[in-house]
């Protein structure tokens, strides 16, 4: 299928003589045109191919496999989504728009799958015939996508029905047969989840019926992907915790899913994804990386997980706990994320395994209070540095006296003993617990 795109937006390229670039509703790139291949050498007023081709939102589109909010609300502004023409849309420079586009819908049955993408130089009209031949091989992708689309949101259904089992054992035997059917020899490969938390959506079902939710044009190692609602991360996950920052337990930071007016709901998405070898998880890690990247993921607060490989479609609903517990930690740990795998996030695997709740400890209640984050933060440094008070110190970028007198706080307001291993091991599990 992706060779399709490819010769389809080659096609279109080479008959308007300039690089296209294909991607889907949700502004994931699919297929694009070489650089500077197109240009028409038989006219001397025209400009650069190469500068064209180079134009910063193609660029990091190619290179990052999507365009930036920014470039997306610019483009939309002009009823891209709507509209069953071409549309010339002009740059914008705030949005890193330095040159202008012309946009051909991508439809199918009054359903806009993606744009084609044009870089304008003014020259051409918008009844020039060639887009008209353009707008042609459009309707041909856009009839491919919604083949695809359809066959995404089937396989979606019952990978949802097969980490969920709503329907019974019965109903999870059928869909893991069905699943065997749709994903053909991929289903005997090597696989592995992912998990991908807060997923935003905003239907009362949260099923993949959007094409930009369906599809995973865009997406070549993805064999199927569903939308599971209410396993997104609860009121006091840190979600908006700049990456890189660590909130101290007992901070309070609201979750993604609290924005004022915002109409999602928590939620996550599972993705099923083909291996090369049943070690390599490299596939995983692109493919996590670009949901993250996705509209619907819940921006910086989002985080995903992976699942330990698995051979078949056997073990799929452990592979979907584990992927989802390496997403709750890479959320509560900003060191592991935002993609994790099971396999390294350590105590976490423990951790996560506990029911809500069930990581508290009377002990460290008052230690807990949002007046006490420092002193909650110091205490949790010091055992993640095996309590070692010089590297805890450098850490803190405290003196040693002063991590010493915290210390002493922590053993007044827990009355634990820091020097009693098993006294250290209830404290640095119950902060960690505090960040799930």
């Amino acid at each position: 299928m992706r060779e399709d795109y490819q010769a389809l937006i080659d096609e279109v390229s080479t008959l308007l003589g300039s690089p296209a670039t294909l991607e889907g509703r949700d502004f994931a790139l699919i297929a694009f045109g070489a650089h500077g291949s197109y240009a028409d050498a038989s006219d001397p007023g025209a400009p650069e191919a190469t500068d064209l081709a180079l134009d910063p939102v193609r660029t990091r589109s190619i290179l990052h496999r999507r365009s930036t909010a920014q470039v997306r609300a610019w483009f939309e502004s002009f009823g891209i989504t709507r509209v069953t023409a071409p549309v010339r849309i002009p740059p914008d420079p705030s949005a890193g728009v330095v040159h202008g586009r012309i946009c051909l819908p991508v439809r199918h049955g009054g359903v806009a799958y993606g744009y084609i993408w044009l870089l304008d130089d003014r020259r051409l009209p918008l009844d020039d015939p060639k887009l008209t031949a353009a707008m042609a091989t459009a309707s041909r992708i856009g009839t491919l996508l919604a083949a695809e689309a359809r066959a995404g949101a089937r396989t979606g259904e019952l990978l949802r029905e097969l980490l969920t089992a709503t329907g019974g054992p019965r109903a999870r035997d059928e869909a893991a047969e069905g699943l065997r059917g749709e994903l053909g020899k991929a289903a005997t490969g090597p696989l592995t989840l992912i998990a991908v938390t807060p997923w935003h959506v905003s239907d009362d079902s949260g099923a993949s019926d959007s094409p930009a939710r369906a599809t995973t044009a865009g997406r070549p190692h993805i064999a199927a992907q569903c939308v599971i609602p209410g396993t997104g991360e609860d009121e006091d996950a840190p979600g908006d915790a700049p990456r890189g920052a660590r909130p101290a337990p007992g901070d309070r930071v609201n979750s993604p899913g609290e924005q004022a007016g915002s109409p999602a709901r928590p939620a996550a998405l599972a993705a099923l994804v083909r291996l090369r070898t049943p070690d390599g998880l490299a596939p995983a890690r692109s493919a996590a990386e670009g949901l993250l990247r996705s509209a619907y993921a819940g921006g910086r607060g989002a985080a995903a997980g992976i699942s330990t490989p698995r051979t078949g479609l056997e073990g799929l609903d452990a592979a979907w706990r584990e992927a989802g517990a390496a997403a709750r930690a890479a959320r509560a740990e900003p060191a592991l994320g935002p993609v994790a795998e099971w396999s390294a996030i350590g105590p976490y695997r423990l951790l996560t395994a506990l029911p809500p709740g069930a990581g508290g400890d009377p002990a460290v209640t008052d230690l807990l209070r949002p007046t006490h984050r420092e002193l909650a933060r110091t205490a949790e440094e010091f055992l993640d540095h095996a309590g070692q008070a010089g590297r805890t110190a450098a850490a803190l970028g405290v003196h040693r006296q002063t991590l010493y007198y915290r210390l002493a706080r922590v053993e007044q307001l827990t009355g634990l003993d820091l020097d009693n291993g098993e006294h250290r091991l209830l404290l640095h599990m119950a902060l960690k617990s505090r960040r799930l």
